[in-house]
């Protein structure tokens, strides 16, 4: 196992520079994830950090050595893809064991090490079959196998959830972590989905345009966001935010209020507004509101509640969570 240093890490193809003075410091055994819209750049650092880019300034350090340099192969690393890129007319157990057999290790060691793997991955019972007769799921796992046998000291994984429908997404995706648990392994997980870098990272790197906008725990970035694009990228359903009359009044450019962080009353200070969709999740009652000058906003009420489409309802944020920006983007202090 190895911990990861980006240092004043750039990118650049031609006179157009996709990644700037990336400095990022990733504990051995640690499981970030790198998050952020498409472009951001999240694919082409965790490629810098594989060998298959390379580094145009800066260093990148695995463990103690400087690998800038270094062939992918003498990385000592493992990465696992979108596409599950597994040779079909091999079984499972020949796709797990193919990069030792390429070593030429003894194949007494190769089954041992792909019969661990498999223990590992629940994938004992499928070791004969070819992938064809597995699901997607399935065939997300003999990646990350293949992986696995090699006994990498960093594990790279690039959106390797992408290809598999919701239920198999939520399911492969507590896996991970949970392999994560056991084998305390660095990982390095690239995803567009923040629900994904929510529920797996110990912390979570936020990129914006080639920048690292913010890095920290999951609950740090929803609860402070360091900028009013992290605020809005972190959390499901978004961040509301409100320009104009309301933001002016508390000396903001910019008011941002989770939808649950409003509760439905009367009185003075409230916000009138007109339901325009409700969203009955059973667990969780979503309403869009429309109110003058701030918009349609999301409002999140915990558990089941009767509100129509068309039925006038009273906001008012919880003060305590309401986040101010500025011109920049940036958090005013309370």
């Amino acid at each position: 196992m190895a911990g990861v240093d980006l240092i004043n890490l750039s990118k650049a193809y031609g006179d157009t520079e996709v990644l700037h003075d990336i400095n990022l410091s990733i504990a051995d055994g640690e499981f970030i994830v790198f998050v952020g819209p498409s472009g951001c750049g999240k694919s082409t650092l965790l490629r810098m950090i594989a060998g298959l880019e390379k580094v145009t300034g800066g260093d990148l350090m695995i463990g103690d050595a400087r690998a800038n340099d270094l062939s992918p192969r003498k990385r000592n690393i493992a990465m696992v893809f979108q596409s599950y890129a597994l040779y079909p007319q091999m079984t499972v157990a020949e796709n797990m064991g193919f990069s030792l057999s390429l070593e030429r290790r003894p194949k007494d060691e190769i089954a041992k090490k792909v019969q661990e793997a498999a223990e590992t991955l629940k994938l004992g019972p499928y070791l004969d079959r070819k992938p064809g007769q597995l699901s997607g799921g399935q065939r997300q796992r003999v990646a990350i196998g293949r992986a696995i046998v090699r006994q990498p000291q960093v594990f790279l994984l690039d959106e390797p959830l992408s290809n598999l429908d919701a239920a198999l997404r939520s399911e492969t995706r507590v896996e991970i972590s949970e392999l994560h648990q056991r084998m305390k392994t660095t990982m390095i997980y690239v995803t567009h989905d923040q629900v994904e870098a929510m529920t797996m990272a110990d912390r979570i790197v936020v990129l914006n345009g080639g920048y690292i906008e913010q890095v920290g725990g999951p609950m740090e970035l929803y609860n402070t966001p360091a900028t009013e694009f992290v605020a809005g990228f972190i959390g499901s359903p978004k961040m509301n935010f409100i320009k104009g009359r309301f933001a002016e009044a508390v000396g903001a450019k910019t008011l941002g209020v989770r939808p649950e962080h409003f509760t439905i009353g009367s009185g003075d200070n409230s916000w009138e507004g007109r339901v325009t969709l409700v969203e009955r999740l059973g667990h969780d009652t979503i309403l869009y509101v429309k109110v003058p000058d701030a918009g349609v906003l999301t409002v999140s009420l915990n558990g089941q509640h009767q509100q129509q489409v068309g039925d006038i309802v009273h906001l008012r944020p919880k003060a305590e969570f309401i986040h101010k920006f500025n011109d920049s983007g940036r958090p005013i202090a309370a």
